[in-house]
């Protein structure tokens, strides 16, 4: 079930560990990917903490809130670009979207194969999706003081074959947030140490999962006029060829 948009809001924007991961996680989507321009980003979830960095560059970007969870206003201040929808109908058009930012929106819903089949429709050529879930052997899934501590968690290979399965290719993983889910001064404190520790330890669980996927397109068979010319009838065979006639004289019939 997806979380309240007021309890995600108090979260990430009034609390000290909510801006802790916001910083952390949001850090590695800039190293992912690079604000650029003329792109058309969108977050389904609550995605929103993460995209700020793309408002200044992107030709678009746009926030959308399932149902369940309700929606606020963002950025605050200045025009809004979210949107309230459902898990499987987003108000965006077939392959309009350069980049996708998932995040407490696959986890928590009831639908999630839904979620994953809008995620492949509004994906265009080229285009990249990246999942934010909860890591199923970290520690920010072990308690529900965060919002990671609600919903499904995912270990690296339910993730790929779940996105597999839904037409995505994996492109790239990586793991976030590995300080402990603690309101404690010394882990807030030294939150970006870990984080750097995070980088160079592989074998550190992280409290969330990062798969970078892409969708996959396959080249049609060919058909047509050129695939009739390969296989011809055969219906005609055994028949003679037909041979020319002599014309006939208009006037004396011979």
């Amino acid at each position: 079930m997806h979380l309240d948009v007021v309890d995600l809001r108090n979260f990430y924007y009034r609390t000290a560990l909510g801006r802790v991961a916001q910083r952390g996680i949001r850090e590695r989507l800039v190293e992912l990917w690079p604000p650029m321009p003329g792109q058309t980003v969108a977050g389904f979830g609550f995605a929103v903490p993460l995209l700020r960095p793309y408002l200044t560059e992107a030709r678009r970007v746009i926030g959308l809130m399932p149902g369940p969870q309700g929606v606020m206003p963002w950025p605050i201040g200045e025009a809004n670009v979210c949107t309230l929808c459902e898990d499987g109908c987003w108000p965006l058009a077939t392959g309009f979207v350069d980049r996708l930012v998932v995040m407490h929106g696959l986890e928590t819903s009831d639908n999630p194969g839904l979620v994953l089949e809008e995620a492949h429709r509004v994906i265009g050529p080229g285009g990249r999706v990246l999942f934010i879930v909860p890591n199923r052997i970290g520690l920010w899934a072990r308690g529900d003081g965060t919002p990671f501590g609600h919903g499904r968690p995912y270990s690296m290979g339910q993730m790929e074959a779940e996105l597999k399965r839904h037409g995505f290719t994996p492109e790239r993983a990586m793991t976030a947030l590995f300080a402990p889910p603690s309101m404690s001064r010394f882990w807030l404190r030294t939150s970006n140490f870990w984080e750097w520790i995070g980088r160079r330890a592989p074998w550190l669980a992280g409290g969330v999962l990062m798969i970078e996927a892409s969708k996959q397109v396959f080249q049609p068979t060919r058909g047509g006029i050129g695939a009739m010319v390969r296989r011809p009838l055969r219906a005609l065979e055994g028949l003679p060829a037909p041979a020319p006639m002599p014309r006939l004289d208009r006037k004396t019939g011979e």
